[in-house]
Parts: structure tokens; sequence; C-alpha cells
């Protein structure tokens, strides 16, 4: 069985999309990595790129060739200046060259870049080719697929195979082996995950790495909560998360812009009601995809278009319920398992699924993690996992002008409620009276991703992108 680990499924990079951008930043990382290894890094002369499927057709508004410039320069996504990367884009661009692994500078110009708007590769439709002519004139050349959540899979790979698992002690493909290990041995979902966490590091390093998530996601809410502006790209959306905020937090606003914590206990203080709790939880989402739309730092939870899900199921959990500091852990390892069940029997990648892939799959993550956080039983959180998919069957992506705003921001807030609705329906379910269980819509929902029209998957040529003429403005 492959083994996905929690800190796979979230991933701390740039928006704003995880198969778009920080996937193709992370093969020209690897291309890289080859040249290294092959010891000709240092006898390239010029670089291209080809880009294909969905990455040609909604590359430009998904920050696609800006992604594959930073990552040749070798900038670190989760580390670099968010700040700093339409700069350093537009120098190599008005330069017509790059630092080549941010070393040696080589020519580098706009048509070095090509968006092959008609031409899908067979394997996946998020696929790119780089190309190295060296010193000789000789060439380099390797495939890669960005196959969704910031995965990579390279051309040559057996990528059809399985991975030999590694020994971990509670090995699961499904929701119903998942299940039979927490029954088998008395455990809980993040308990089992924890275990088989703790094969690769220990405890310690397990509890620091979900809480650089939590701080990931937490500080992109916040940012976003406070940060005014028109997103870039052209369809010129207002950032609204900001008015939400200074709406609801009233006098408590100065004292909550301080830093992330402050504003998370000038949340908790400010709750009044169901109205109350509801625009919150709209909040969240908005600020995070906000900031994810505008090349922000957020978390893969498990894409960057639906990356405002989980951080606002998360951000309710922790406020408006006790315990919330306490809950993070399980909940995030507890979302994670689910994700992993999703991406190995079905897929992440709305180029290949549609919208059910990402916000779907990210609102049964947030149902599950909720539920188990809350108290509820393994299978009351496999239940609302369940529930949570069973109503984005069929959503499609139809990114209007390609950009991750129209309708991907909005569709965040319907994943964070659906979520929260479907685990309040498991803690006061019977799972032992379910019609459909997990492993089923899961199914379901990738038989409905191979029956779903192309133009649903990720390349605005249907449903709301060609509904709203746009001219996408070239970040």
């Amino acid at each position: 069985m492959d083994f996905i680990s929690t800190f796979d499924m979230f991933k701390i990079g740039l928006g704003p999309s995880s198969s778009h951008t920080m996937g193709p930043w992370a093969a020209a990382r690897r291309f890289l990595k080859t040249l290294r290894a092959g010891g000709t890094i240092d006898r390239v002369a010029r670089v291209r790129v080809d880009l294909f499927g969905s990455l040609a057709k909604t590359g430009k508004g998904h920050g696609t060739d800006l992604a594959v410039i930073l990552g040749l320069c070798d900038w670190d996504p989760t580390s670099c200046d968010p700040g700093r990367v339409h700069d350093e884009v537009a120098r190599v661009r008005a330069e017509s060259s790059l630092p080549l692994a941010g070393a040696r500078t080589i020519p580098f110009e706009r048509g070095d870049s090509v968006f092959h708007l008609h031409e899908t590769l067979p394997f996946h439709p998020n696929a790119l080719t780089f190309s190295a002519t060296l010193d000789d004139g000789s060439t380099r050349a390797e495939t890669y697929y960005s196959i969704g959540g910031g995965f990579v899979v390279q051309e040559g790979d057996d990528v059809g195979a399985r991975a030999v698992a590694p020994d971990v002690p509670f090995p699961f493909d499904s929701a119903a082996e998942l299940l039979r290990a927490c029954r088998e041995n008395s455990l809980t979902i993040p308990e089992v995950v924890l275990r088989d966490e703790l094969t690769f590091r220990d405890e310690a390093a397990v509890r620091e790495g979900l809480a650089r998530i939590w701080s990931a996601m937490r500080g992109s809410a916040f940012r976003g909560a406070f940060r005014e502006g028109i997103l870039p790209g052209g369809l010129e959306v207002v950032r609204r998360a900001p008015r939400l905020n200074r709406s609801l937090l009233g006098d408590r606003a100065g004292a909550a812009a301080e830093g992330a914590e402050a504003w998370v206990e000038a949340v908790r203080a400010s709750a009044g009601g169901f109205d109350a709790t509801l625009k919150w939880v709209a909040c969240f989402a908005l600020a995070v995809n906000e900031e994810n739309a505008a090349f922000g730092r957020v978390v893969t939870a498990p894409t960057n278009g639906a990356a405002g899900v989980i951080p606002a199921t998360l951000l309710y959990r922790v406020c408006f319920h006790d315990g919330g500091d306490d809950a993070i852990a399980p909940f995030l390892l507890t979302a994670g398992s689910i994700g992993a069940v999703f991406k190995k029997r079905a897929t992440i990648s709305a180029a290949l699924g549609g919208c059910q892939a990402e916000i779907g799959v990210s609102s049964a993550m947030a149902a599950a993690g909720l539920t188990q956080s809350l108290g509820g039983t393994t299978e009351q959180a496999l239940m609302a996992a369940e529930i949570a998919m069973e109503h984005h069957l069929g959503l499609t992506c139809d990114p209007v002008g390609g950009l991750v705003q129209v309708p991907c921001i909005e569709r965040n807030t319907m994943g964070a409620v659906k979520a929260i609705t479907a685990a309040q329906l498991a803690l006061e379910g019977d799972p032992a009276r379910a019609k459909v269980s997990l492993d089923a819509v899961i199914r379901s929902m990738w038989e409905t991703a191979q029956d779903m029209s192309v133009k649903y998957k990720e390349t605005s040529e249907g449903g709301l992108a060609v509904q709203i003429p746009v001219n996408v403005v070239e970040c």
C-alpha cells in the first residue's frame, strides 16, 4: 500500500494553484536537481519550457509562467518572500535572462515559455517539459506531470505501479481499511495516523510539523482578514474578507491587527450567535483564498484552490468550541488521512475530476477532522466525510479567466459550511444506519470525474468561465 503522510497532504507554499503554480515550481526545481546529478548544470546555455493541456489553457491566470521562472531560479516556495515574487519575475522578463539555480545567468525570453493550447499529453492534463540546451548544442529534456495538491511525477517513472509501502504499522488505502485498523487496535483515527507518522519522525517533530501547518493556515487567514485591495489578474475582484472582519470585530479591530494570536482571541471574544458565527466562517475562508489569489503564502489543503475550507473549519473549532487549541493536532491528522484516501482511490486534481476533487475533498477532510475533534467516533468521522462529499458530487471546475477567483473563492465558504453541517449531522447520527459509505461516495466521485466533459475540468472552456468575458492580465 502507498503511504501518504499528513505532511504530504498539507504543504506550505504560494498561491494561487497547487497544480498550476506549486507543481510546476516543484518540477522546475526537480529538473535543476537532474541537471546537477548529471553534472551538466554549469554547461546549460538555454532553457525552454513547454506547457500542455490545462497548464497551457489556464496557466497564465494561475501563474504557471511565474512558477517555472522562480523554480528555475531555485527559489523555495516555503520560505521565499511573497512580496518579491513579482519583482523578480519582472526583472527576468525585462532583462531577458535568469539566474539558473540562483547562480549563473543565462538568456531567457518570453518565447522560452511555450503554451500548447491544443495539445494534451496522455498521462495527465497538467504536463510540462523542460529542455536544456548545453554548450555543445546537445539537449537534455524531462517531462513532468503536476497531478494535484503540489504532487509531481516524472515521465519515465513507473507511475502506474504501486509504491513499495514503508513499514508503517497501520497501512490503509480505503476508509474501510482505516476503520478496521481503528477497531482492531482500539485506536482513534488520529492515533492510527500518529503511529504511522512516527515511523519517519519522532513525536516532537510530528507535533512541531503540525504546529507549523496550523501557524501557516492561521497566518494566511489573518493576513487576508486585514489586507485591503483588488486582486490581480484583470477581474477587478475586491477583497471582501477585510470588510467582514472589521464589521464583526467592531472596536476590537485595532488590537486584533497586532498579530494572528491577538486576532484569534478577538474573534473568540466577539462571538455573538448563529449569524455572527456563519459570517466568521465565511470571513475565514474568504481571507485565505483572497491571499491565495494574490500569490500569498497558504497551505495546500489538499489544494490551493481549496485552501480556505480546512482553515475556516478549524478556526471555527478553535474559536467557537471549548478546548479549541487541543483540537488542532487530531483535526489535522484526521483530515490528512481522509485526503490520502481520496488521493489513492480517486483524485485531488481539478484537471482530472473538476472542483469536486478540490472543494469536495477539502470539505470531506474538514468534516471528518471537525467530527473527530468534537469527540465523535471513528464511524461518525467517516460518516461526516461521506456526507460532505455526497453534496459536492459533480461540481465542475470553471474558473473565469483561468484565475483562482471566480467562483473559486466563494466556493471555499460553501465547502466550510457544508463541512460543519456534515459534522453536526454525523455527531447526531447513527453510522450503522447510513445508506452510503465513504468508500462508495469516493467511487461515485471518480466515476463522475471520468464521465465529466473535459471542458469542465479546469480549462476555462465551459460553465461560468464562458459566461463572463475577461482579458486576463499577465502577472
